[in-house]
């Protein structure tokens, strides 16, 4: 069985991204953390902050990212979104899982220009680049256009956005459509509304907590 996720071309970029990241995202981090100290009561999620994160990696760990190969895998989407890309090591991980599968298509959505580039040079050099459509911009405008049905989401951007994204693609959403929410257990209180409405079955999801990397929620739609 083809396996791209291990090619060397591909586990060597994801290595390197990897270990950027180790050393790059620490500092990068503390610098956000004293500007918000100073200028902005401590909310290192200021508006004017955005820019110094255009720096920061902040990639799914491995293990996330072998999780979002092997759902990519069994699901055999022909939809993927993923809102917040980075870096594209995530989008790395769904692409090689599609150009495994034989079919299906990514749109990855990131606000920061200079990232799209950055994922898009990461893609290129992998040979994965066609499989993936990268959107720049805030994802409600860049996603509004969509008129493909959803089979996979991953959503992995500003946290106080998620539940009113995913309430924004739900009719996108294929039935049987898988939603993972990453950092569940890094953000709780942030990520508490959007938890607490996947996770009611009125909502039309069956939701389970995986403890894996900063938490994730797997949910299904019914």
């Amino acid at each position: 069985m083809a396996n791209t996720l291990a090619s060397a071309r591909v586990a060597g970029l994801l290595a390197g991204l990897f270990a950027k990241s180790d050393e790059n995202d620490p500092q990068a981090l503390a610098r956000i953390k004293a500007e918000a100290d100073a200028k902005h009561g401590g909310q290192r999620y200021a508006p004017a902050l955005l820019p110094l994160f255009d720096d920061v990696y902040m990639p799914v760990p491995p293990e996330v990212g072998q999780l979002l190969y092997l759902l990519t895998r069994l699901r055999r989407p022909q939809t993927v979104v993923e809102v917040g890309t980075s870096f594209g090591v995530s989008a790395i991980h769904f692409a090689a899982a599609l150009r495994d599968n034989g079919q299906g298509r990514l749109i990855a959505a990131e606000l920061s220009k200079k990232k799209v580039e950055a994922a898009r040079a990461n893609l290129e050099a992998v040979g994965l680049g066609d499989i993936v459509e990268l959107r720049a911009g805030d994802a409600f405008e860049t996603l509004k256009s969509l008129d493909l049905k959803i089979d996979l989401l991953l959503l992995d951007g500003w946290k106080d956005g998620y539940l009113a994204m995913l309430k924004f693609l739900e009719p996108k959403l294929a039935p049987g459509a898988l939603v993972v929410g990453d950092d569940t257990k890094l953000f709780p209180d942030r990520l508490a509304a959007y938890l607490a409405y996947v996770r009611d079955p009125k909502s039309g999801y069956l939701s389970i907590d995986l403890p894996l990397g900063d938490g994730l929620e797997l949910s299904l739609r019914a």
